[in-house]
């Protein structure tokens, strides 16, 4: 790839013209970065057509559409009698039907004169809503004079979208960024890197619904590319740590820690976790890094483990650093780890990017001079002005939520490190290699004494008011309950359970009642979340997005209800299930389903009902879906993937690995797509 086009990929989204810095802020939100390339890669969800038509009558509610209409008058908007009232301005089409055009934000009164003067006809293109006393357009996404009306795309590129996010705002990003591509790729003489772009252009530019179906001819083709530079990146990983040139010194034993570790262990390890620290430990006398994926199923005590390992490294004097997706899991695990470092008197301490001022500068101070043996934190762990002593020990909870590149950047910071990963998510072993294919892999497969199987149940949602009336007695007698619904806002498009109004009919029962989901500041989120894990709050019940599917841990927590959980895939009903039953306590899972319920989906529903057993669970993931839709879907969760998660193609994984292994040396479209998809990993001159 060449330096121009390399560069404009890095820009920063706010340098692109008629973005700037707040804006970008707001796309900083949405995207997984915010260069040109993670906008290119964040492509659209679908496609909206806006026929042209000059009748209302024969609209469908709900439906866009795009008419020429004749402004007839003006109502302004304001304030009245404590009521909010719109600003509307009444137009009517060429058969003479009233439509109305509404605006929210009231102070704009002259503008919208400006722009729908009484007596002109504007073509207006928005969704046509029918109620109250007559069909009403909200916040049109375009308004144009009559000779401008050929602006209005017929077809729009509908892309998931943030708050302070407009798909008009979007589609002019897109413009300015794919109008600059072409200069940006003159000079470019590997046409694998052309033909890359030009399949980009196409799920940008759709024509059809159908090039944004997963198995279009674009979408499939940015898929084996993504999975190539993932199944590549595993290739080298692993040729790299056979490499004698990444050997290192086995740190020699300088202190005693495992036997008072043990001693002062409230309870005795599972054999499956002593397995597991058997096979670490012996990672770690070995002069070859380790690299190893512990699989455990929900409460099957990954933390444990990765405390003992750490509790191994600083036996030999070197430092830990485990780094956690969220605030709110670091700050758990922080919970956890540190009263027990305290008993074996080992400096403990979290780092997150809340630290600032004099308490962070302190915390880098103590890092540096190798006093902390053990950090908790966040992506803060790797960022350029902290430095370890000797960083012997890298441990990635939920890895799948970090790329390869911020791994690899924690990495750095030590003299080839070990690395150990942990997920919740069991994997079935006869895709783990696919997966995983540079880590050795350990599993977690027994729970800890005194864990009591969650009982599941499922229930049809005609029977939701019952429900309500069970779980006030059980929380009257100190029960805690999660309540999780797919959406957050009600759709016309869908019949599924909005979250905002289950909470609104829940509080007037429960007045109490909590509130999480996905859109909100995640400040409040967590402040929320932490409330709800007081034993000492008046919050008994959560009502939550899946946002609570990992990271939060709250042992009075008995009850969890799963509205329309036939939506959901088996991996995530059994993650969420697995935010109950982490106590001693007998817990549930009430399984709701709708009406019209697949005969599939109930079988997904019986699987749930029959056992608890993550990697049994799995196993019937795999059966019923297939390779292919397993490793296809967004809900597994392993790996981020911007194409690959669309596409159901069952051979491309196959194709990706073998190519990745048959590769002899690493050329330089290689490198370009473990760059462009951040599967970059260190590479041997």
């Amino acid at each position: 790839m060449k330096r121009e086009l390399f560069e404009f990929l890095n820009t920063d989204l706010q340098f692109i013209k008629g973005v700037g810095p707040v804006l970008a802020a707001r796309f900083d939100d949405v995207l997984p970065g915010r260069r040109v390339l993670d906008f290119m890669l964040h492509t659209p969800a679908y496609i909206r057509a806006r026929g042209i038509t000059e009748n209302i009558t024969d609209v469908e509610p709900g439906a866009s559409v795009t008419i020429p209409l004749l402004v007839k008058s003006h109502r302004a908007g304001g304030v009245f009698r404590g009521h909010r009232r719109p600003t509307q301005i009444i137009c009517s089409d060429k058969m003479g039907n009233n439509v109305t055009i509404q605006f929210f934000n009231v102070n704009f009164l002259d503008y919208w004169l400006k722009k729908l003067p009484i007596g002109e006809w504007r073509m207006v293109s928005g969704k046509l809503e029918r109620g109250g006393t007559r069909p009403t357009i909200n916040h049109p996404d375009f308004i144009e004079e009559m000779q401008n009306a050929d602006k209005i795309p017929s077809i729009q590129a509908i892309y998931p979208s943030g708050e302070g996010l407009t798909q008009k705002t979007f589609s002019n990003v897109r413009d300015q960024i794919f109008n600059l591509l072409p200069d940006k790729i003159a000079d470019e003489t590997d046409g694998n890197v052309v033909e890359f772009f030009d399949a980009l252009r196409h799920v940008h530019y759709p024509e059809t619904a159908d090039d944004l179906y997963p198995n279009s001819t674009y979408m499939v083709k940015l898929a084996y590319w993504e999975l190539l530079a993932h199944q590549s990146a595993i290739v080298i990983s692993r040729r790299n740590r056979a490499d004698v040139r990444n050997r290192r010194i086995v740190r020699p034993k300088k202190y005693d820690l495992m036997g008072k570790f043990y001693s002062i262990l409230p309870f005795d390890m599972t054999g499956a976790q002593t397995r597991t620290l058997r096979e670490i430990f012996d990672d770690m006398a070995r002069d070859v890094p380790m690299m190893r994926l512990v699989q455990g199923d929900v409460g099957s005590g990954k933390t444990i483990v990765a405390l003992a390992v750490a509790i191994k490294m600083a036996e030999s004097g070197a430092q830990t650093a485990l780094l956690a997706p969220t605030d709110t899991l670091a700050q758990q695990h922080y919970a956890k780890i540190k009263p027990m470092c305290d008993k074996l008197g080992l400096v403990c301490d979290i780092l997150t990017g809340r630290d600032k001022g004099a308490p962070r500068r302190e915390k880098l101070i103590s890092l540096r001079s190798g006093r902390t043996k053990i950090v908790v934190g966040t992506h803060a762990l790797f960022s350029d002005d902290v430095e370890y002593r000797d960083l012997g020990l890298v441990i990635v909870d939920e890895q799948h939520r970090f790329g390869v590149s911020q791994r690899e950047a924690l990495r750095a910071k030590g003299a080839n490190p070990d690395l150990l990963a942990l997920s919740a998510t069991p994997i079935p072993r006869t895709l783990s290699m696919t997966i995983y294919g540079d880590m050795d892999v350990s599993i977690i497969n027994e729970k800890p004494a005194g864990r009591l199987p969650i009982i599941t149940t499922k229930l049809p949602i005609a029977r939701v008011n019952e429900l309500v009336s069970r779980l006030k007695l059980q929380i009257d007698s100190g029960a805690k309950v999660f309540w999780v619904c797919p959406l957050v806002d009600d759709s016309e498009l869908s019949d599924l359970t909005a979250v905002n109004a289950r909470y609104d009919e829940l509080k007037k029962i429960f007045p109490h009642a909590g509130l999480v989901h996905g859109q909100m500041d995640k400040k409040h989120r967590d402040a929320v979340m932490a409330k709800f894990a007081d034993d000492n709050s008046d919050m008994k019940i959560l009502v939550a997005t899946t946002v609570i599917e990992v990271g939060i841990d709250v042992p009075r927590a008995t009850i969890i209800v799963i509205e329309n959980a036939e939506r959901f895939g088996l991996a995530a009903l059994h993650q969420l299930r697995g935010r109950v039953g982490r106590g001693n306590l007998q817990s549930y899972c009430i399984l709701l389903y709708g009406r019209n319920i697949t005969a599939e989906g109930m079988r997904r529903l019986d699987v749930l009902t029959e056992t608890d057993d993550g990697f049994a669970i799995a196993e019937q993931d795999l059966i019923m879906r297939g390779t292919g839709e397993l490793l296809g879907t967004r809900q597994s969760g392993w790996i981020n993937y911007h194409f690959v998660d669309y596409v159901r193609h069952r051979d491309l994984f196959k194709l990706a690995a073998s190519a990745a292994r048959d590769m002899v040396g690493v050329d330089a479209w290689t490198r370009d797509l473990m760059f462009i998809f951040d599967r970059g990993v260190t590479i041997s001159a």
